[in-house]
């Protein structure tokens, strides 16, 4: 499975991106995606993720603010951010995870894109 993020830049607190992440290779078995990010000095952290049934899951810090919202046909995860304040730059990271069933173990495999840019001037 192969990420690729896009949509990150420049723009002023209140403002709003949208950030793309475009899927290829077995996409039939990604399971859950998501958003991260990693601030500079610090540790990467959840922003949000959906699942194959849309189930969503957010950082407390992001909720009311982010949307994220998946295209299976595309193949595609999205983030809608919006009321974007200066804490909210980092480099935000795509993530799929798969996970593989056996008679014997269930094992999950991640993937990560490259990551894109956000940065929210004040």
């Amino acid at each position: 499975v192969q990420l690729v993020e896009s949509g990150g830049g420049l723009v002023q607190a209140g403002g709003s991106l949208r950030l793309s992440c475009a899927s290829s290779g077995r996409t039939t078995d990604i399971d859950t995606m998501g958003w991260y990010r990693q601030a500079p000095g610090k540790q990467r952290e959840l922003v949000a993720t959906i699942s194959t049934i849309g189930n969503t899951n957010y950082a407390e810090s992001v909720k009311g603010r982010f949307t994220i919202s998946r295209d299976r046909a595309e193949n595609t995860v999205t983030l809608q951010m919006s009321s974007l304040k200066p804490e909210d730059t980092a480099v935000y990271y795509c993530n799929a995870l798969v996970v593989v069933h056996t008679i014997e173990r269930t094992t999950t495999f991640e993937y990560w894109g490259q990551g894109t840019q956000v940065t929210v001037s004040s």
